[in-house]
């Protein structure tokens, strides 16, 4: 059994992880063992630090990373559950982690400058975004999954029918004529990201709306609740048949694509390359259907992250 070294709650400005008083060495409680995924003699004793954000789908992955690697043989270190992109991404940067599930449209609008996606659909945009993020911060993305998690807006099912609202362009159209309605629950982040509202007002046109901030996992039982008539979602998210939520069409294509990709530095990654063949097969079975059943049972349900990636990942075959 390969052993996963935890550490949960880091706190990156500490400068070293011993400095944050950080237990490096518990085990994960899952039993490790190859399955389709092969130990590599190469990678026997190599510590790889995995990282994630911190909502749900983006550490479910994590954990499918950390579990990936273990069977090829590393000693992978848990880094999952960083607070907010930014953080996450300057941790992957500065050496605190090696491997991160990044997006193909935060990656080009908010790592590299951007203000509208690439036309073209997932294929262009991941080429672009993988061409720039190497030539300009030496980070390397591997082959992206089919996985989509994209940004849109959701209403309740009964507010969508009784509105009328199908996309977005419904939803800027019904604001016009009912001000009264214009309140969106988004979360911080979401709220100033060049890819999140401001991509949304820009297409759509909204006009002086009422803004509540709440955590993402909040948001969706805001929105159920009538706190909010309007909320930010992922796509992916099991919260949305959970709670019988309407997602509406962004007709108009203000988001990126948000293909899950697998990134590291290119640098550790050249000195590690059979890291890639794990992480590609792990990238190259997930699609959206999966990973919204994969949430609810997290986010719906209340099983825990690393669970339910083990599961997968041994009904997958990849471990066993």
């Amino acid at each position: 059994m390969r052993r996963l070294k935890a550490l949960f709650g880091a706190v990156l400005l500490c400068g070293t992880l011993s400095a944050c008083g950080l237990e490096v060495n518990t085990a994960l409680p899952y039993k490790i063992e190859p399955g389709s995924i092969q130990p590599i003699e190469s990678l026997k004793g190599v510590t790889v630090t995995v990282g994630s954000k911190d909502f749900t789908e983006n550490i479910i992955l994590g954990y499918m990373a950390e579990m990936a690697l273990s069977a090829a043989g590393a000693d992978v270190v848990d880094l999952t559950d960083i607070k907010g992109s930014n953080s996450s991404r300057q941790a992957l940067l500065a050496g605190q982690t090696d491997v991160t599930w990044e997006y193909t449209g935060t990656g080009w609008i908010n790592y590299q400058g951007n203000e509208l996606p690439v036309p073209g659909g997932e294929q262009a945009q991941y080429e672009a975004t993988k061409a720039a993020d190497e030539a300009k911060f030496g980070v390397t993305w591997l082959n992206y999954s089919p996985l989509n998690d994209q940004y849109a807006f959701a209403v309740t099912e009964a507010y969508g029918a009784a509105n009328n609202l199908k996309t977005t362009s419904d939803l800027a159209a019904f604001l016009k004529r009912k001000p009264d309605q214009n309140v969106f629950c988004l979360e911080t982040e979401f709220t100033s990201r060049q890819d999140g509202f401001p991509a949304a007002v820009r297409a759509y046109g909204f006009q002086n709306p009422v803004i509540k901030n709440f955590g993402i996992g909040t948001i969706y039982s805001a929105v159920a609740s009538g706190t909010c008539p309007i909320g930010e979602i992922f796509t992916t998210d099991g919260r949305i048949a959970g709670l019988n939520l309407r997602v509406l069409e962004d007709d108009k294509k203000a988001f990126p694509q948000y293909n899950a990709v697998p990134t590291l530095r290119t640098e550790f990654l050249k000195q590690h390359p059979e890291i890639r063949g794990p992480l590609e097969a792990v990238a190259a079975a997930l699609d959206n259907k999966q990973m919204i059943e994969l949430c609810k049972q997290v986010d719906v349900d209340g099983r825990d992250q690393g669970e339910v990636a083990y599961e997968w990942m041994k009904k997958k075959g990849f471990i066993s």
